[in-house]
């Protein structure tokens, strides 16, 4: 069974994090969300969950307006050839979310560390990162240090790379 948003919050509650979080409607794309601007500040995230074809996942979190050349993509994340969207059903078993609610939070999920983790650095050049904690009904904002602690703290080695054009 995926952990939940309560395991999420007790989580970062033990590593000393501290978050906001602000209650919505369901989002499932970034049109959506763009509707709470001017209410949540601070970086707001898309997510790609990834997988190349040696069944290698990644899940790159970019910044809403980014570009991503998905042709190229592969080259800059160290996939083994070009990469396509991961199932919904490995979605679930790997991050515990269902699509429209892919969010770095999901780490917490992937105890077996089989997701690669990629962070587009124009994104970490935010203060605040906001991303889904576990459910598309919520945006939690983080400071982009926590962020990474969090992720570090589920066992994975966050990369920052240039992913964005």
């Amino acid at each position: 069974m995926p952990k939940i948003e309560s395991d999420l919050f007790a989580f970062l509650v033990q590593l000393g994090i501290t978050v906001s979080t602000k209650r919505h409607a369901a989002l499932f794309t970034v049109a959506d969300s763009q509707t709470l601007r001017g209410e949540i500040a601070g970086g707001h995230t898309k997510n790609l969950f990834l997988k190349d074809k040696k069944d290698n996942f990644f899940l790159v979190t970019v910044d809403e307006e980014a570009e991503v050349d998905l042709k190229q993509i592969h080259h800059v994340i160290g996939a083994a050839g070009r990469v396509s969207f991961g199932k919904p059903d490995m979605l679930m078993e790997l991050l515990g979310v269902v699509p429209g609610a892919v969010t770095v939070f999901g780490l917490l999920n992937d105890t077996g560390c089989r997701v690669k983790m990629v962070l587009d650095e124009a994104l970490m050049d935010n203060a605040i990162i906001n991303a889904h904690p576990l459910t598309n009904e919520a945006t939690t904002s983080i400071a982009a240090s926590d962020l990474v602690k969090f992720i570090k703290a589920t066992g994975h080695d966050p990369v920052i790379l240039k992913v964005s054009a």
